[in-house]
């Protein structure tokens, strides 16, 4: 088994296990793994192939805190942003776009993480969430990062977890389908990359299923908690993998 299998089957299984927990963060967590070695349109092909799978294995976990009215304005926003982020995909310079998510997440969640989590957002404005859900769309058309922005935006929401989880599960699922799909047409998915696809599913499935069994037994004020630490630690590691890269280029 050669290095690069081993990355992809690590970071597969690391983010496999964080989407199951928390439904959202896949690209985030494996994208740590695979900054290094993986190119970057190989990544977001794997990344989005993996997230489809695992948001589908996983979904049951959303059912109870669905509410279709609250959730469409996401998806509505993001189907209108993910054909310009496909767009993008091979004209962004991904170092520097991982770099920009990075510094976002890694200055601004760790401030929400030690306030505590406790801003909220009384009035639930459909169109606002609507525009998160275009930058999500955007986001997640250029390398499947479609959760982190609107996965921010509800946890200033005086939602449940279960709420939460909802509206995160069923949009990344909705606009990675959207993603793929847009793939497939642009010619983004080759028989080569497709085969590292069928490398990285079957790593990141059981992993999957143990993190989402782990978020039946966390609280509503613990998962706001996880979100903001996630989201963190992301950030911080997408600047580790990225910023050495661009001061070396």
């Amino acid at each position: 088994m050669d290095s690069l299998t081993i990355v992809i089957i690590a970071g597969a299984a690391a983010a496999g296990f964080v989407q199951g927990l928390s439904g959202f963060a896949f690209a985030m967590c494996a994208m740590a793994f695979w900054a290094w070695t993986v190119d970057p349109q190989l990544a977001a092909v794997v990344v989005v192939g993996c997230s489809v799978i695992g948001q589908a294995i996983t979904i049951v976990a959303a059912r109870r805190g669905f509410n279709l009215k609250r959730t469409l304005p996401f998806i509505a926003g993001g189907v209108l942003g993910v054909p310009l982020g496909i767009a993008i995909l091979p004209l962004i310079d991904q170092i520097a776009f991982r770099a920009a998510v990075g510094g976002f997440l890694a200055l601004y969640c760790p401030l929400m993480l030690f306030y505590g989590g406790k801003v909220h957002v009384q009035k639930e404005r459909p169109t606002v969430n609507g525009g998160f859900g275009f930058v999500g769309g955007i986001l997640g058309g250029i390398g499947g990062f479609a959760g982190a922005v609107p996965t921010l935006w509800a946890s200033f929401q005086a939602w449940s977890k279960d709420e939460q989880r909802a509206i995160i599960q069923w949009f990344n699922l909705s606009m990675h389908v959207v993603t793929i799909s847009g793939y497939f047409v642009r010619g983004i998915i080759t028989a080569e990359r497709a085969s590292w696809l069928l490398i990285a599913i079957p790593a990141m499935v059981i992993p999957s299923l143990i993190g989402a069994r782990m978020y039946t037994k966390i609280s509503d004020a613990a998962f706001r908690r996880l979100i903001l630490a996630i989201l963190s630690v992301t950030g911080i590691s997408l600047l580790i993998s990225s910023v050495p890269r661009l001061l070396m280029g």
